[in-house]
């Protein structure tokens, strides 16, 4: 594996407490919107109108991070789930494409589990499926927004997304963090890279060619 990156002052003494800081004022600004999207959810897809899942941390530890529920529990006559271009609907839709359903995350970035800035926070399962360059995305804490994310997000392929976190993990700025910030709302708006060719996230992460770390 690479040599990991030495930590600069931001990311050793600011970018924490400036999470925190954004995050707690974030949710209080927030708080009627998350509130109206709360309630919509629980009318329109019933409980539990927040959901979590585990996902891979800072060195690979486990964590749970929380968003608002966008799919239904519609299932076919075995009783298993429908795909989930079937059980998302045009609400979920519209929760995703405006990143409304991310807005409960930003309680783990109070908690400090989850950094506004950096690689998207990814399923246990797909560590060991990760080259040892691709691994390098867990020297640092996981972002609600990131590098990849204003350069395609789920519309480039999942061996691009990772060379940007890599990448980001190596230039990791105050600067560099407001710029993506700026540039994240402004995709938002314009609703872009929510889907990929063929699914309506992302697809399943299965490994590269190249070698996977060992664990």
């Amino acid at each position: 594996m690479a040599k990991k990156q030495k930590k600069g002052f931001y990311e050793r003494y600011v970018k924490v407490p400036q999470d925190v800081i954004l995050s707690a004022v974030a949710l209080i600004l927030l708080s009627p919107v998350l509130l109206i999207v709360a309630l919509l959810v629980r009318i329109r897809l019933g409980s539990p109108v927040i959901f979590r899942q585990e996902r891979a941390g800072k060195d690979g530890k486990p964590f749970y991070m929380y968003k608002f529920r966008s799919m239904s529990d519609a299932r076919d006559e075995n009783g298993n789930l429908l795909p989930d271009e079937e059980r998302l609907g045009r609400f979920g839709k519209i929760l995703r494409s405006t990143s409304l359903d991310e807005l409960p995350s930003l309680w783990n970035t109070l908690t400090a589990s989850c950094s506004l800035v950096g690689p998207r926070a990814l399923y246990m399962k797909y560590i060991p499926r990760y080259s040892a360059e691709q691994a390098r995305r867990l020297e640092v804490r996981p972002g609600i927004t990131g590098l990849a994310q204003v350069n395609g997000r789920n519309a480039i392929s999942w061996e691009k997304r990772f060379e940007y976190d890599v990448e980001y993990v190596d230039h990791i700025t105050f600067l560099g963090d407001w710029k993506i910030m700026f540039q994240t709302v402004g995709k938002v708006f314009r609703r872009e890279g929510i889907t990929s060719a063929t699914s309506v996230t992302m697809e399943e992460f299965m490994g590269t060619e190249s070698e996977k770390i060992d664990v």
